[in-house]
């Protein structure tokens, strides 16, 4: 690998655990449902504000904040509408992801699928020969394998099959 490709894979291993840091205060989110009728229904319910007191507030007449609120339920509110709604209610709108586990371990679990399928048809070729490796063997290049992606391919590792 030359230096300037090396740079760069430290650069993206520093900044994935960097962020994994920053996201590691959002891991209680991840198993939070909206209510049933989105929140920010939930939100006006809860303040005691009626529709046409919030589309007041933003701007906005009771059709539309009834519309808005619909479209929240269904997934079909824009970003934007978010914010201004937030705003009316008080509210931080607060946008983000948060990964299942960790972006480390994202990585590091597709570079071992990929080792896994390459490491089957290195085997079967192996065996074919009568060249077969012992499983502490296979793991040991299977770790191998999944170490190398990880530094050197992770641009390649979320190429379609």
């Amino acid at each position: 690998m030359e230096k300037g490709d090396y740079m760069k894979t430290e650069k993206t291993k520093l900044a994935r655990r960097q962020l994994d840091a920053k996201l590691e205060c959002f891991r209680p989110l991840r198993d939070i449902k909206s209510p049933r009728k989105g929140w920010i229904r939930a939100i006006r319910d809860a303040l005691g504000m009626t529709g046409e007191q919030l589309a007041r507030r933003i701007s906005a007449n009771k059709q539309r904040v009834a519309r808005i609120e619909s479209d929240e339920s269904q997934g079909r509110v824009t970003i934007k509408t978010l914010r201004r709604v937030a705003e009316g209610l008080d509210c931080v709108f607060v946008y983000g992801f948060v990964p299942r586990t960790s972006l480390e371990e994202t990585v590091r679990n597709r570079a071992m699928l990929i080792a896994n399928k390459r490491m089957d048809r290195v085997s079967r070729t192996m065996e074919l020969e009568q060249q077969g490796l012992d499983n502490r063997e296979q793991e040991i290049i299977l770790q191998d394998v999944t170490e190398q992606l990880i530094d050197n391919s992770t641009k390649t590792l979320w190429n379609d099959d």
